[in-house]
């Protein structure tokens, strides 16, 4: 499970769900689930949290904060706060 900064600062509690693919950079006891609880510090960004889980750049398709689109530009500045739900899916073909 990916640590994120010290453990001893303010932290906040949020949400990462991973679809189809993407579940695979999930802890191996969180995949059939596809989501994981995370203590991260406060103020941490979209990018932040994300990184230590090494997602594709490519495949880090669409991403939603508590139901939210987050645009590509702003996800390295959009801070999460306490209670978040942050969901990515990578792009999904279909016909």
């Amino acid at each position: 499970m990916p640590t994120f900064g010290d453990p001893a600062s303010a932290s906040m509690k949020i949400t990462l769900k991973l679809y189809a693919s993407l579940t695979q950079h999930l802890p191996l006891d969180r995949r059939t689930v596809n989501f994981v609880e995370l203590d991260v510090p406060e103020g941490s960004t979209i990018e932040r949290i994300v990184e230590p889980f090494a997602l594709p750049p490519k495949s880090v398709h669409l991403v939603l904060v508590n139901g939210h689109y987050v645009p590509p530009a702003e996800r390295a500045t959009r801070a999460l706060v306490d209670g978040d739900v942050l969901a990515i899916w990578p792009p999904i073909a279909g016909g």
